[in-house]
């Protein structure tokens, strides 16, 4: 069904706010979690690594925790940009840009909830001491339910990338570059899940989190800066 002129102008407006807000908060949260030490697993490098039960971490809080605040943000924000692109999308394409937006929806609900848990539970549980119990959802347990959370948020982000590109199939210049990343990124989101759990199995980790992160981090920056000119040049085109 074909959208008035002003739905259509509101939509590009809030694209690109949108794709300007989920670039700059994508890039905050890059920054700050890879300055942000692993503490714990095959990463630390530390002398003191974080081990089994992973509950000594009130003197990390809320340091390590500061990622997750533009993190939550820009997971929302994520959900907002594809709601833009698929209202925008032609009919004919929609059935994809709609796939796209029920992974994201789902995708974010599991990062959104992974999250808040982290900042509303876990903090307050480690600077009361009030740890037990708490081994399997701290953040410090390489194997954990909060590991496993993001490792499906992220997949599934990856995914919902794939099946936007088939809307921009068609659109020369800009369109198809938006196209090939969100193929690219897509593509090796889920890769990475085959390749590192075929090297590392019971032992992967957190090693497919962090890979999926930066990917999907990384293609919502390059993606965000894309689609604001996008949008941009959608609005003088009407």
């Amino acid at each position: 069904m074909e959208i008035s002129n002003l739905a259509r102008k509101s939509i590009i407006r809030i694209g690109f706010l949108t794709s300007i807000l989920t670039a700059f908060v994508a890039a905050i949260s890059l920054v700050i979690g890879v300055t942000t030490p692993p503490r714990s697993g095959p990463f630390c490098t530390l002398e003191n690594c974080i081990t089994y039960p992973y509950t000594d971490a009130a003197q990390f809080v809320p340091r390590d925790y500061l990622w997750m605040y533009p993190a939550l943000l820009m997971v929302l924000l994520f959900v907002v940009l594809i709601v833009c692109l698929h209202r925008y999308t032609h009919p004919d394409k929609q059935v994809f840009s709609s796939i796209a937006l029920s992974l994201a929806i789902v995708s974010a609900a599991i990062l959104i909830l992974d999250y808040f848990v982290q900042l509303t539970v876990m903090q307050p549980s480690f600077i009361k001491g009030e740890v037990e119990g708490l081994s399997l959802f701290s953040q410090y347990n390489p194997h954990g339910i909060f590991i496993a959370l993001e490792d499906i948020g992220y997949l599934l982000m990856g995914v919902s990338f794939l099946f936007m590109a088939p809307v921009f199939i068609g659109q020369p210049g800009l369109g198809k570059v938006i196209r090939l990343l969100l193929i690219t990124s897509g593509i090796v989101t889920i890769g990475a899940l085959v390749l590192l759990t075929i090297l590392y199995g019971s032992n992967l980790e957190y090693r497919y989190e962090v890979a999926s992160l930066t990917i999907n981090w990384l293609t919502l920056i390059i993606g965000g800066v894309l689609l604001s000119i996008y949008f941009k040049r959608a609005g003088h085109l009407e």
